[in-house]
């Protein structure tokens, strides 16, 4: 029904196949009002999957409190989260798609790839500098915390796109505020996933206490 209102509304103009497919939600592929194409994810608000986990994510977020804990709401909430994070990290130029718009669990955002193809996943990419991706990804992180106020918690090769040589950070349902309790565990997760990744190169790593240092320290500042 949704998906329907925004079709009649104009808000979308036209949705065709499945570009990515997950246990919490479906990404199609979609035409906007202008004939762009948009990338539409839909939380699925029939799977068991969501509440594993992911209760951490929401409660000590001080964004969001009196939280409803049926499942139906909680995929809501979770689809509005999102929407409001990639606000915040378009905002603060941290290179992630572009949010459109919310309604329930149906989020629209910037398509990022060429035509009917998405860009590659960073893990089946081919980097032609990973010294400077690296160090690209790494940046993006402090200005996530910096000027977005915002950790990942799930920052990996697996949700980051090459995208014309740079990567496009997405899937930011679970960041969290930074004044979450689980902030500094998230954020040297996060870190960490990005030197074991980076390892398969022979370039030289910045260790995650160092890189945390200079991220937490240039809020501070």
């Amino acid at each position: 029904m949704i998906i329907y209102k925004m079709l009649n509304q104009g808000e979308l103009s036209k949705i065709q196949g499945a570009i990515d497919a997950g246990k919490e939600s479906r990404v199609f592929l979609g035409t906007g009002r202008k004939g762009e194409k948009i990338a539409v994810k839909i939380f699925l608000v029939t799977t068991a999957e969501f509440r594993k986990g992911r209760m951490a994510y929401i409660e000590g977020d001080p964004r969001f409190s009196n939280v409803r804990r049926d499942t139906r709401s909680l995929v809501y909430l979770w689809a509005q989260k999102e929407f409001k994070n990639l606000e915040a990290c378009y905002s603060a130029k941290v290179p992630v798609p572009k949010p459109i718009l919310v309604r329930g669990n149906v989020l629209l955002m910037q398509f990022i790839g060429r035509e009917d193809k998405p860009a590659p996943l960073m893990k089946n990419a081919e980097l032609d500098a990973p010294t400077d991706t690296y160090h690209e990804l790494l940046t993006a992180v402090e200005k996530m915390y910096v000027r977005a106020r915002l950790v990942h918690g799930d920052l990996s090769e697996y949700n980051v796109m090459m995208w014309r040589k740079k990567p496009v950070i997405f899937d930011l349902a679970q960041a969290v505020s930074i004044e979450h309790p689980m902030t500094e565990y998230l954020l040297k997760r996060d870190l960490n996933n990005i030197n074991n990744y980076f390892k398969r190169y022979s370039i030289r790593l910045r260790p995650v206490e160092e890189t945390y240092g200079m991220v937490t320290k240039a809020d501070a500042e």
